[in-house]
């Protein structure tokens, strides 16, 4: 008996954007950066920002996360074999509503609030202290719900606390897993889906396009639990892979000094006619210093504007959920819901 094997045939703007050299799949969080330039862009981007306190604390939650995830306490990874099947499978290996949650997230979660709550505006304090009287069982609830992005039973003030502690879990999980991959390259394949993360499964936050490296130019989805990000060509609608009816909406951008021109928005809303849906796209070759989860906070009244027009978000922000309460079910939910 010969063994067979799914060919997969490139569309064409993919060969296109791969033409000029290999591009690199994955770009893992590095460990000692990863919610520390987060949090410096949140304090950036809060100076002058309507929404200054909350950006503020949020800063305050991404360095307490930094300080986590630095002294993450080892925890049960996949093995060799499991990351085999997953790739083989095209599913991801931590999985997010799959994969066994270590106890290790709940410490991290607490220790997280008890730290930020001592600079926390006075409006956060009684969330905070309603987290903490949470016992075990309640956590994980509250866990599942953000995970299976279910809405309903879902407390939506404390909801960002308990996400930024899965974020550090999982974005732990994830690095740790690569560090301790045997085979060289990457410990994670290719999903099916190429709008979700090939790590954990999750939607993206945003997309990002890099400068320099090694994929100048190239764009990639940001997760919004795992902090990996992988790569997805330009111009390609990320909810239903449509390439025929993309557009590009933004804030006005400011202006520049002197005679230059104007600056080019940093943030854009990435729609499709297609499908009806949007990502924002982040780019950091207009501003060096944007990072997808701070500027899709800071940008949230273009997720209105688009929002107007009839357009459906497909990615999600854990650090801000609202909506209404709503059955499970497979349809992306309004904006900064999951």
């Amino acid at each position: 008996m010969t063994a067979t094997g799914t060919v997969r045939v490139m569309p064409v703007e993919e060969i296109v954007a791969r033409g000029g050299g290999n591009v690199p799949y994955l770009a893992p969080p590095a460990r000692g950066t990863v919610f520390a330039e987060r949090g410096m862009r949140l304090r950036q981007l809060a100076a002058s920002h309507a929404m200054g306190d909350f950006l503020r604390f949020m800063a305050d939650v991404s360095l307490a996360q930094q300080e986590l995830l630095n002294r993450h306490p080892e925890v049960p990874l996949p093995d060799a074999q499991a990351l085999d099947d997953a790739a083989r499978c095209g599913v991801p290996p931590l999985s997010a509503t799959d994969w066994p949650r270590d106890a290790a997230w709940r410490q991290v979660l607490r220790d997280l609030v008890t730290k930020v709550r001592v600079a926390a505006p006075e409006a956060a304090r009684p969330v905070i202290d309603r987290l903490l009287q949470w016992d075990d069982v309640q956590l994980e609830r509250q866990a599942d719900g953000l995970l299976h992005g279910v809405m309903h039973g879902l407390d939506l003030a404390t909801a960002p606390l308990v996400a930024a502690a899965l974020q550090v879990h999982w974005t732990h999980l994830v690095i740790s897993t690569q560090e301790r991959h045997q085979g060289g390259g990457s410990a994670f394949g290719r999903l099916d889906d190429h709008g979700r993360c090939p790590c954990c499964g999750s939607r993206p936050t945003a997309s990002v396009v890099r400068p320099a490296g090694d994929a100048p130019g190239q764009r990639y989805l940001h997760c919004s639990l795992c902090s990996m990000q992988w790569h997805m060509v330009r111009a390609r609608c990320t909810h239903c892979g449509a390439t025929g009816h993309i557009a590009y909406e933004s804030l006005e951008a400011a202006d520049a000094p002197g005679d230059e021109p104007p600056r080019l928005a940093a943030v854009q809303a990435e729609t499709c006619d297609d499908c009806g849906h949007y990502l924002k796209i982040v780019h950091t070759e207009r501003d060096p210093f944007a990072e997808p989860v701070a500027d899709d906070l800071a940008t949230l009244t273009l997720d209105l504007l688009v929002c107007e027009a009839g357009r459906q978000r497909y990615g999600v922000n854990l650090m801000l959920l609202y909506g209404e309460p709503e059955p499970p079910g497979d349809s992306p939910p309004t904006p900064g819901g999951h």
